[in-house]
């Protein structure tokens, strides 16, 4: 199979791979791992980068709400907890020595920019990395879902999303059944009829809808992010028919 070819790409890091071991909070030392990684990638290669990361290390919005609490309450703090995570990886990116922006969703002007098309797109012209922070706005989108509009509005070529402990997808959880699966490529209607855990149905069909593919791969060894980025066959691709 031909190596895949990008320019421009929107990385998705789950918010829980920045806590590493200790499985909550923020850990400095993975996120400079992390940062170093990208960073690296981003000053070796004409590659545009933006990036979408997740909150689930801080606070998870269907979590909150599963507790009594209000869905819209629990999923806006959600958001922040996705802003605290972008600006600790812009903190690590700019240590490594790479110009970056975080635009928010949310105006929160003391802190990040407003998100903006234009402005983003011209950012990632510039070769500065751009993190797409506290969501959509709007409660009841995950950030899956994020991503893939993102990725649409910038045109970008593809969606890498990283995973923690899984180097793709397969047809049932690998934890529990050892004779689990991986797929090398799957179409965006094997992920909705077959319900397989990629993205929502709603992040599944923006994809579908604007022909982004989906790289889905572990970002539990070092230099997957580079490999993924670069094109290489790594986890799984998802993609039409």
């Amino acid at each position: 199979m031909a190596k895949r070819n990008f320019q421009r790409i929107v990385l998705k890091l789950s918010g829980e791979a920045l806590a590493g071991d200790q499985g909550f909070g923020i850990n400095p030392d993975v996120v400079e791992e992390f940062a170093q990684e990208i960073a690296a990638l981003a000053k070796s290669t004409d590659l545009e980068i933006a990036i979408v990361v997740g909150g689930g290390n801080l606070w998870r919005g269907l979590a909150g709400s599963n507790q009594g609490m209000d869905r819209a309450t629990a999923d806006y703090m959600g958001m922040l907890a996705t802003v605290m995570n972008s600006l600790a990886l812009q903190d690590a990116l700019e240590q490594a020595g790479v110009d970056t922006r975080v635009q928010t969703a949310i105006e929160m002007q003391e802190i990040a920019e407003p998100y903006i098309r234009r402005r983003a797109i011209r950012h990632l012209e510039k070769k500065r990395i751009v993190i797409f922070g506290a969501g959509l706005g709007k409660p009841y989108f995950s950030t899956d879902t994020t991503a893939a509009l993102r990725a649409a509005e910038i045109e970008a070529d593809a969606i890498l999303m990283a995973k923690k402990f899984a180097d793709g997808v397969y047809d049932s959880d690998p934890k529990t059944n050892p004779n689990a699966v991986k797929f090398d490529e799957l179409t965006y209607n094997d992920i909705i009829t077959k319900e397989l855990k990629v993205m929502d149905a709603t992040s599944t069909t923006l994809c579908k809808d604007n022909n982004i593919p989906i790289i889905v791969f572990s970002m539990d060894i070092p230099g997957n992010i580079t490999k993924a980025a670069k094109g290489e066959e790594i986890g799984t691709i998802v993609r039409g028919e």
